[in-house]
């Protein structure tokens, strides 16, 4: 067993340092080197035992050797070059292969790297390709013009490079081509995931907006309904009495809890991409008013000024959640007082005015905390307006929203 181990252990241990060599900033170079040094040997070998009189010239061993390390070099000069790497390396091969009919495996083998790197890594997509197809066509036409490129070994290695040349261009376009669909995936699935959760944001501010200004109102009913009741039904047993102090507590502990949840949905809702349709409309405002009539028991008057024009069925619905709601804060911080609700219809835009003659604003409008007053807010912003809140001349609350008024008079 602990032999077996060991062997593991020294494998492991191979690999890491094979992979540490191989991640390296000095690699490249390194490997050029190698593959220059690999070409001068190889091109001077041969140039010798090709010299017809047994002493090869100097100059044309120079030559070749300077050919041989043209044709590797330059990878790893224009390492971040891949363009000028592969015109370099391309031109060298060919004019060693024209001139001196000589090609190294060294300088096959680079030849195909910078082909490669020119198709997978080059600046601008489409000409990279055309330029590393066009640098592997000429190795094509040389094999096809030589006809002593049949048996030989140099002749072997021209066709060799003729035939893996496009292969190697065609596979680093591929590869790049790979890439690029794996960012563009990535980038949709960005964008979808973004979309998504946006949109669910927009769903938990409506969602909000609508539990505060339906729901909240209901229970805020109940609750004073079964105050009043308790308090105006005379001769009403004392278990009966005690039942509806506890529906009352029991409503204004939902409303409370309501709150709380309405705080975490709107922490993080995006109110710009609710969904607003038309429920309710201003035709519904004698009926609301009734209702807060007989829950209360004060008087709530409506009052209209100029011709009634049909409105945008977004607009009417954010002026009767706006109305609905200042009659819900009226009922809780001004319980008995008298509301106004006034509609003034102008040539372009609708006025709400909502008053009542309580003690005045309330304290968490003062501080800007109320989630009623933001959401009547919000409400007005949707609908293009906007709504100013502000203690009423002689006493009580104000509450004033401007809302666009588009379309023909009302027959």
């Amino acid at each position: 067993m602990a032999y077996v181990g060991t062997a593991s252990d020294g494998h492991g241990g191979w690999a890491d340092a094979g992979q540490r060599i191989a991640t390296s900033p000095r690699a490249p170079a390194a490997a050029v080197a190698l593959l220059g040094l690999a070409a001068v040997t190889e091109a001077v070998t041969r140039s010798a035992a090709a010299s017809v009189s047994g002493q090869p010239l100097v100059l044309s061993l120079l030559a070749v050797s300077v050919l041989a390390m043209a044709t590797t070099l330059p990878l790893g000069f224009f390492w971040a070059q891949p363009t000028a790497a592969a015109v370099a390396v391309s031109a060298a091969s060919l004019l060693s292969l024209g001139v001196f009919r000589l090609l190294t495996v060294a300088g096959l083998l680079a030849e195909l790297t910078v082909l490669y790197r020119l198709g997978r890594n080059g600046p601008q997509r489409r000409g990279a390709q055309l330029l590393a197809v066009g640098l592997a066509a000429p190795f094509l036409v040389l094999a096809l013009a030589d006809p002593r490129s049949g048996g030989s070994a140099q002749g072997i290695l021209t066709v060799l490079l003729a035939s893996l040349a496009p292969a190697a261009a065609l596979a680093g376009i591929a590869v790049r081509a790979r890439r690029e669909a794996l960012m563009h995936s990535a980038a949709r699935q960005a964008i979808a995931s973004t979309l998504m959760e946006h949109t669910a944001r927009g769903e938990r501010a409506r969602i909000a907006r609508e539990l505060h200004d339906v729901v909240a109102h209901h229970i805020s009913m109940i609750a004073v309904q079964a105050e009043t009741a308790r308090l105006a039904t005379p001769g009403m047993p004392a278990a009966g009495a005690q039942r509806l102090a506890e529906i009352g507590d029991t409503a204004r502990a939902g409303l409370t809890e309501m709150r709380r949840l309405l705080g975490v949905l709107r922490e993080d809702a995006d109110a710009d991409a609710a969904d607003r349709q038309p429920q309710p409309g201003l035709r519904q405002l004698n009926e609301l008013l009734d209702n807060a009539r007989d829950t209360t028991g004060a008087s709530a008057r409506l009052i209209v000024s100029g011709p009634p024009a049909t409105l945008d069925p977004g607009v009417e619905l954010a002026a009767y959640r706006i109305i609905q709601e200042a009659l819900t804060n009226a009922r809780r911080h001004a319980p008995g007082a008298a509301i106004d609700v006034e509609l003034r219809y102008t040539n372009d835009t609708l006025r709400l005015r909502i008053r009542d003659n309580g003690p005045g604003p309330p304290a968490a409008a003062a501080h800007g905390s109320s989630h009623g007053l933001a959401g009547m807010r919000e409400r007005a912003a949707a609908a293009g307006g906007e709504l100013r809140t502000s203690p009423a001349p002689g006493g009580g609350f104000l509450i004033e929203a401007t809302l666009p008024a588009k379309g023909e008079a009302a027959a």
